[in-house]
């Protein structure tokens, strides 16, 4: 019997993924300092007991009903706070690798820490939570609570799920693009995507202005990444490494031309767990292509424990595996309580046009100049067409994306409605997810909104005006308003 334990012992670790367990951890957890400090910045003053969407009355109407979080029981801002802070130290410590240096369940409970604490975040986060990369972080750190510290081998087990997890990601999107939009069939999406994304970066204007036989080629290259390179996340050694690098590649382009929050950042880091040891050998000498381990095999509980959670992870599976190949596919859904084994795609249509809503003010009693109004400017998101876009990402502007999804139409805007009157009361907190308040601190009179259509400007215009967009206003949202 103990030769038999011996051997599965063996067999459970996979000890030539040292390094993939490594970048596995502490770039998932780096993830989630992100993540936490993010949420510690803006989360009172969209969410928070003075926010634009309160937890208190939401949680009040039924809210989260059977979605797992701490503030069922209780929220305040000073509990949110506590949380996010505590949350960062967790994450922290473990991008340094010190609960790695202890007995395996030592990251596992420091990892399941993190999930839960940012699980009840997300829950109770409505809209301003409602992106694919929120789930996407949830469900890689539950996977890399798995991974054990420095004294075992890694579980070949959970090296599975992490590919698995990768596949869903990438082939995931690339089905929802073929199935939601001809652009990406016929070669032309980014002739639009670099310019009409949700939060351009620096370069986004570089990228847009390729010539387009580059952009098709863009593309092509998109779908070789999401539809054939996962298949070979799970081919053999060295397949499954320069599988992983294609898609670490292809992730870096769309860090360097775009914001698309951690959403890049983390798939790059999860890519690494089809990355042996040997890969990265040949590739830096100076890492050791082996690890030493203790000659005792894993402890017989930790064994059990990822044995248990495999066998979660795949009774939860099956709606998602389902969701890949179904007609009507999901895009960034989940379906079970726990967040875990999602249904994930990006860009299943490519606007074609850029639309920004602007948002002004006066203090003038009775405004009837153009001059009487002064724009908002906000953090991320376009406004002022001489303003290069900054680089935010990893970090997540939520408010920013919220108001790219407004303009596009979006029927949830009952947050942009108390955006308004916040703005009309010169609220602080709400000021402060501004990049500029035209008033200092001063309530305007009025406040109105209104739409624009950008695009970058060309080589030639951008040397004749000094702009970085052109503009065009087609409409108003919100007419003149005021308190009462």
């Amino acid at each position: 019997m103990d030769g038999v334990t011996e051997w599965f012992g063996a067999w459970f670790g996979a000890g030539d993924y040292e390094f993939a367990r490594q970048m596995l951890q502490r770039g998932v957890a780096a993830i989630y300092v992100v993540a936490f400090l993010s949420t510690l910045a803006q989360f009172p003053a969209l969410l928070g007991e003075r926010g634009l969407l309160p937890v208190p009355r939401h949680l009040a109407r039924g809210g989260a009903a059977g979605l797992p979080t701490i503030f069922r029981l209780y929220y305040s801002d000073r509990m949110l706070r506590a949380v996010c802070v505590v949350g960062t130290l967790i994450a922290a410590s473990l991008v340094a690798g010190l609960p790695q240096l202890g007995p395996p369940w030592l990251p596992l409970i420091a990892f399941l820490s993190l999930w839960i604490l940012y699980l009840s975040i997300v829950s109770v986060g409505q809209t301003f939570y409602g992106f694919g990369w929120e789930m996407l972080l949830c469900e890689a750190g539950f996977l890399v609570a798995f991974l054990g510290s420095n004294e075992v081998a890694p579980p070949i087990l959970v090296i599975v799920l992490v590919r698995w997890l990768v596949f869903r990601l990438e082939f995931g999107a690339g089905m929802i693009k073929m199935r939601g939009d001809r652009t990406w069939r016929d070669l032309t999406a980014l002739y639009y995507h670099h310019e009409t994304q949700p939060m351009p970066n620096p370069l986004s204007r570089f990228a847009h202005l390729l010539p387009k036989p580059v952009h098709r080629l863009e593309v092509l290259g998109n779908h070789v990444a999401q539809l054939v390179v996962p298949f070979l996340l799970f081919a053999p050694q060295p397949v499954a490494s320069i599988a992983a690098g294609a898609v670490i590649l292809t992730q870096l382009w769309l860090v360097v031309t775009g914001n698309f929050a951690w959403l890049n950042i983390l798939t790059i880091v999860l890519a690494f767990g089809a990355i042996s040891d040997d890969a990265v050998h040949a590739l830096i000498p100076a890492m050791p292509a082996t690890t030493s381990y203790s000659s005792d095999p894993a402890p017989l509980y930790w064994i059990v424990l990822v044995m248990v959670a495999t066998a979660l992870m795949v009774a939860l599976g099956w709606p998602s595996l389902q969701n890949l190949f179904s007609r009507r596919q999901r895009m960034n859904a989940t379906f079970n309580r726990l967040s875990l084994m999602n249904a994930y795609g990006a860009f299943g249509s490519v606007t074609q046009e850029r639309y920004e809503v602007i948002i002004e003010g006066s203090t003038s009693e009775r405004p009837s100049r153009e001059e009487d109004w002064l724009p908002y400017e906000f953090k991320g998101k376009p406004g002022d067409v001489r303003r290069i876009p900054g680089q935010f990402a990893p970090y997540h502007l939520r408010l920013d994306w919220l108001m790219w999804f407004l303009a596009l139409g979006s029927p949830d805007s009952g947050w942009f409605r108390a955006l308004l009157g916040k703005l009309l009361v010169a609220d602080r907190a709400t000021l402060r997810l501004l990049r500029h308040d035209p008033f200092g601190g001063e309530p305007p009179t009025w406040i109105r909104a209104r739409v624009y259509l950008y695009r970058f400007t060309t080589r030639t215009e951008r040397r004749e005006t000094g702009q970085w967009w052109m503009r065009q206003e087609v409409g108003e949202l919100v007419s003149p308003s005021r308190l009462g």
